[in-house]
C-alpha cells in the first residue's frame, strides 16, 4: 500500500474544484440550480445534492459546460488555474524523497521540466523505476501524472526546499563538498568569495538580490528547453550568504574582556 502524506491543499481532488469552477461559472452568469434542472430534466433537490456532494458523472459535466456554452476544456483549464500550488513540501514528504536516490533524481528532474524520455535517456533508471517514480511524485503532491508518463507540476514558481529538512540535510552532508572541491576554471564558471562587514539591515536586500538572480536562471532554463539540446549544457548554481568566520580565524581572535 502507497503511503500518502499529501498536504491538505493538495489533497483536493480534481472532480471537486472542477464543480467549484462550474458553481462560479453559474453564479457569474445569473443562473439557479432550478434553471440547470430544468435544463437537464432533473430536480432541483438532485442538483443541489449532486453540486453539495461534489459528485457528478462526466455526462452530466458536459451537459453543464453545454448549458453554460463553454466546454470540458475551458472548464479544466480554469481548474488547473484555481489549483493551490505547494511553496514546498512538508517534513514527511521530503523524507520519502531524501530516502530513496532515484526518487530524488526524478523529483530534480521533473523539477527542471524534464520528459518521460529525457530522464530514461539520461540515466541508468528503468521505464518501470521511472514510472514507480512519477507515481510517488504524483502520490506525494508533486505533480499530476497524466497518461503516457506526462505531468504537470503542482509546485509553485518560487518553490524551495525546507531550510530545515532532509533535503537540505543530504545536500549539505554529500552535494556541498564535491560541488566546490571543482576547479571553477572553464568558461562561464566562476567563484568568488567576497568578505567584509556591512550593517545589518542591509543583509535582506542582498539576500533580495539572490534571490532575484535565482529567478532569472531558472527562467532561462525554461526559455531554453526549445533550443538544440547540443546548445546546452548543466550548470548548477550554489549562492549564499550568512554570517560566519572561518573557525581557524575566530581560534585566533583574541579574547575581549567580557568574555
Amino acid at each position: 500500500m502507497m503511503l500518502d502524506i499529501r498536504t491538505q491543499e493538495s489533497k483536493v481532488s480534481d472532480t471537486a474544484l472542477l464543480i467549484d469552477v462550474m458553481k462560479q461559472e453559474l453564479k457569474t452568469q445569473d443562473m439557479t440550480y432550478a434553471d440547470v434542472a430544468q435544463a437537464l430534466q432533473m430536480s432541483e433537490s438532485s442538483v443541489k445534492r449532486m453540486f453539495s456532494k461534489k459528485e457528478m458523472p462526466l455526462t452530466r459535466v458536459d451537459d453543464i459546460c453545454r448549458l453554460l456554452n463553454t466546454d470540458f476544456a475551458e472548464i479544466s483549464r480554469r481548474v488547473s488555474q484555481a489549483t493551490p500550488l505547494m511553496g514546498e513540501l512538508t517534513y514527511a514528504q521530503e523524507t520519502a524523497v531524501s530516502k530513496d536516490p532515484k526518487l530524488l533524481l526524478c523529483a530534480i528532474c521533473v523539477l527542471s521540466y524534464w520528459t518521460f524520455e529525457q530522464i530514461v535517456q539520461t540515466y541508468q533508471i528503468s521505464e518501470a523505476e521511472t514510472t514507480r517514480c512519477l507515481v510517488m511524485l504524483d502520490t506525494l503532491g508533486v505533480i499530476e501524472l497524466k497518461p503516457l508518463n506526462r505531468y504537470r507540476l503542482k509546485v509553485a514558481k518560487t518553490f524551495k526546499w525546507r531550510s530545515d529538512g532532509p533535503i537540505r540535510q543530504y545536500f549539505m552532508q554529500h552535494v556541498v563538498g564535491e560541488y566546490f572541491g571543482g576547479r571553477f576554471d572553464r568558461e562561464g564558471e566562476t567563484l568568488m568569495m567576497v568578505h567584509g562587514n556591512i550593517n545589518r539591515a542591509i543583509a535582506p536586500a542582498f539576500v533580495e538580490r539572490i534571490q532575484r538572480m535565482a529567478e532569472d536562471f531558472s527562467k532561462q532554463h525554461l526559455a531554453d528547453q526549445k533550443i538544440d539540446p547540443k546548445h546546452r549544457d548543466g550548470f548548477t548554481m550554489i549562492v549564499g550568504l550568512r554570517r560566519w568566520e572561518f573557525s581557524a580565524f575566530t581560534g585566533l581572535r583574541r579574547k575581549t574582556q567580557d568574555s
